[in-house]
């Protein structure tokens, strides 16, 4: 498995594509950070190595350039002294240094460009890990949001609905009937009279006509 693998299946734009449809996007974001940073390490890992291995040929690569340098500095001077066994065998040892000095470079120059390239691809999972970071605060605020507004709204389509308006006329009709009820079991009660009550009435209405008959028979004796 690549250690680049979120690098180059997780760009951020697919990322926010699986997201939106995710059912606890928080969550899903979450979870790719986890599987970034762990590939992020592993990168680092493998850069480090890539590092090691282009410092390697470099070494040995300036190894051989000085080599190369030095049997050919030996040459002139072993020309100059008139011995040339000693300097055929440094401009052999030069040759042979050369050789390595080719190989090494050309070493060391391709682990540099792969070096190079890990390390800008180094850069831009830091770079993605750190936007996919900022971006799961702004998605929990919003999701924490939309979530509590979907609540608020399931709340309110109950007080709106059919049957609860249904269920508030059945209670206004049922007061209605509770207090006729009332009225009218008052009215009954208005109505009846106890024996006492209409003993005392009639006694009121005696002396209404004691009075009405004293006052009549008054003015029968002025005329």
């Amino acid at each position: 498995m690549s250690i680049f693998k979120r690098l180059r299946d997780l760009t951020m734009s697919n990322i926010n594509a699986i997201i939106d449809k995710a059912e606890d996007p928080v969550k899903m974001t979450d979870q790719y950070i986890r599987d970034m940073q762990e590939d992020l390490e592993d990168a680092e890992k493998a850069v480090a190595a890539q590092i090691a291995i282009e410092k390697k040929f470099k070494a040995l690569y300036e190894e051989q350039e000085e080599l190369v340098s030095r049997r050919n500095e030996q040459a002139h001077t072993a020309a100059k002294a008139g011995n040339a066994d000693l300097a055929r065998r440094a401009l052999e040892e030069r040759k042979a240094a050369e050789e390595k000095l080719a190989q090494y470079k050309a070493s060391f120059e391709q682990n540099k460009a792969a070096a190079d390239n890990l390390r800008a691809k180094l850069t831009e999972m830091r770079k993605q890990l750190t936007e996919l970071k900022n971006k799961r605060e702004t998605l929990a605020a919003r999701y924490n949001a939309a979530k509590a507004q979907n609540e608020i709204n399931k709340a309110m389509s109950g007080l709106g609905s059919d049957s609860a308006a249904a269920g508030l006329k059945r209670m206004e009709e049922k007061m209605l009937q509770m207090e006729a009820q009332a009225e009218a079991s008052g009215e009954l009660n208005t109505g009846t009279k106890s024996l006492d009550e209409e003993f005392a009435e009639l006694g009121k209405d005696k002396e209404v006509d004691d009075e009405l008959a004293a006052l009549l028979k008054q003015y029968e004796k002025q005329n």
